[in-house]
């Protein structure tokens, strides 16, 4: 039987269980969408009663058309291919449905000769643009504090004495005050960085859907009064994700980032994630990519690196999406990302 997902706990209660989920396929992440005027589909797979998939996806429109973006779904046990066959049948129905050009999904699955021969039996192809993260920085939370810091470098342990010493109070907050702080720091970060700054109104909104259901927490470093650095963090299931991080020219020179990280996973271990996901990394062979110097940090903590099954694509309007694939293909390449 399949439905659509009309509540909560029904669909929580399955996202949040299965070890490789995250905020990406969350109930809130949607009402986030929701709340941005996007149209939503969020549909459950029961096999004798009980749910045995998922996926939710937000119907994006583009000059080019429209198109079903599923990005960490579908959900459901890769090997069960009678399943698969249906999960992908019904996203197909969605995309004819909405009038879309094409589906694309980003699955949480590590890439695996299963996970693309899976995809490419379904009719889908590698796509020209990502969908979410693809290769991550992952942190095993099952290990102590002690143990983390045994296994990152020399010149974070050095950075994290550094800030140490530097009197450096940090805190977590689910206020309007903090996301309002969040957005300023972030355009000032945006302006130093050379990057187009989210606006205020999405991250507000995001950060609001996520604190209906107590999932998000600001973290502040600061120095005589004065923010020094912020990281926007999800807690969903088994992860924790630092989903955003803005710094000052002060934070920098003061080393507070390290601080800031601790401080969560304390508290992901309290709320009983078993990972830490630091999010987007490049190869340490492209040192000419935007991220290569943040990709550096992140390795620092001594992650693993995950790679996903990369987004793919099923197309439904062949004409209409050849125009789309060579615009994408050139926006990568002028991005380089």
């Amino acid at each position: 039987m399949i439905e659509d997902a009309k509540s909560r706990e029904a669909w929580d209660g399955f996202v949040a269980a299965r070890k490789e989920a995250n905020f990406l396929q969350s109930w809130d992440f949607y009402e986030f969408h929701k709340m941005r005027g996007k149209k939503v589909v969020r549909k459950l797979f029961y096999r004798e009663g009980k749910i045995v998939g998922a996926y939710a996806g937000v119907v994006e429109t583009a000059r080019r058309g429209r198109y079903l973006a599923i990005a960490g779904g579908p959900l459901y046990d890769l090997k069960n291919k009678d399943l698969g066959a249906e999960v992908f049948a019904d996203i197909r129905a969605e995309g004819i449905k909405n009038e879309c050009v094409f589906v694309r999904v980003r699955p949480q699955w590590p890439v695996s000769r299963e996970s693309l021969s899976a995809l490419e039996s379904f009719g889908f192809k590698k796509a020209p643009m990502y969908l979410s993260v693809e290769y991550a920085g992952v942190l095993d939370l099952t290990r102590s504090q002690e143990e983390i810091l045994a296994g990152a470098s020399q010149g974070f342990r050095r950075k994290l004495r550094k800030a140490e010493k530097n009197n450096i109070a940090i805190e977590a907050s689910s206020t309007t005050k903090a996301i309002e702080d969040f957005c300023r720091l972030e355009k000032l970060h945006a302006e130093r960085q050379k990057y187009v700054a989210f606006s205020s109104d999405f991250l507000t909104k995001q950060f609001e859907a996520f604190n209906r259901g107590g999932e998000v927490l600001i973290y502040t470093a600061r120095k005589d009064g004065e923010i020094l650095a912020q990281n926007f963090m999800i807690f969903y299931g088994a992860e924790a994700s630092y989903h955003y991080g803005v710094s000052s020219e002060l934070g920098t020179k003061y080393s507070a980032a390290p601080l800031l990280h601790l401080a969560a996973m304390d508290e992901a271990r309290k709320r009983g994630c078993i990972r830490y996901n630091l999010w987007g990394i490049v190869g340490p062979e492209e040192t000419k990519h935007r991220f290569y110097g943040v990709s550096e940090f992140k390795r620092s903590f001594g992650c693993e690196e995950l790679k996903y099954t990369p987004a793919h694509d099923l197309v439904l309007k062949p004409i209409k999406y050849r125009l789309d694939w060579l615009v994408e293909t050139l926006r990568k390449k002028i991005r380089h990302v």
